[in-house]
């Protein structure tokens, strides 16, 4: 007997191990950012140099948290929509298909929290697991759509995720150069 729910605990498990190797590489970029501005010093005279490594873990696992469940939301909507849009499944048996590939993220997220020292490993580690999981998934859902769904679903969630992306730097770069057009001595 299979119990369906068996890999319902590792997309938690695969955020949580992705925010903690994230945030051991913010924690000690963090800390070189305040010694160069000089608080560092400060911010000892309130708290132990563990306190201040504690609170920033929480602070930053918290942070990373949210962008990942973020991500993981925004993922799956975007995924489910191209599948109403290209899926002839009226069953939903194409939603359980390709539960197996939490397993991908999970060995990802494991293999992230070796690599948490460097930035670009960390970053190769994490888009190279949401190539293999893209590649998995779309493997396991070909088989309830015909090729030019496939393929619709394909530029459909690469384009909904480039245009995602461009409008996010797009706002980043407005809202850059709006502080810096606000500063006095600019």
């Amino acid at each position: 007997m299979k119990n369906p729910y068996l890999y319902g605990y590792l997309p938690f498990i695969t955020i949580i191990l992705f925010s903690f190797s994230f945030s051991m590489l913010a924690i000690s970029e963090s800390l070189q950012l305040l010694h160069a501005i000089g608080v560092y010093n400060g911010m000892r005279e309130f708290l132990s140099d563990l306190e201040l490594r504690f609170v920033l873990l929480i602070v930053f696992v918290l942070l990373f948290f949210m962008i990942f469940s973020a991500l993981k939301l925004i993922g799956e909507t975007i995924h489910e929509l191209g599948m109403l849009f290209f899926s002839k499944d009226k069953e939903g048996q194409t939603i359980h298909a390709a539960r197996g590939g939490y397993v991908i993220f999970f060995f990802g997220a494991f293999a992230s929290v070796i690599g948490s020292q460097s930035l670009l490993i960390l970053v190769g580690i994490f888009v190279f697991t949401i190539f293999c999981y893209f590649i998995y998934n779309v493997y396991k859902k070909s088989q309830y759509m015909s090729i030019a769904g496939v393929i619709g679903l394909i530029f459909f969630e690469v384009l909904t995720w480039f245009l995602l992306l461009a409008l996010v730097v797009y706002a980043v770069i407005k809202l850059y150069n709006g502080i810096l057009a606000s500063l006095p001595f600019a």
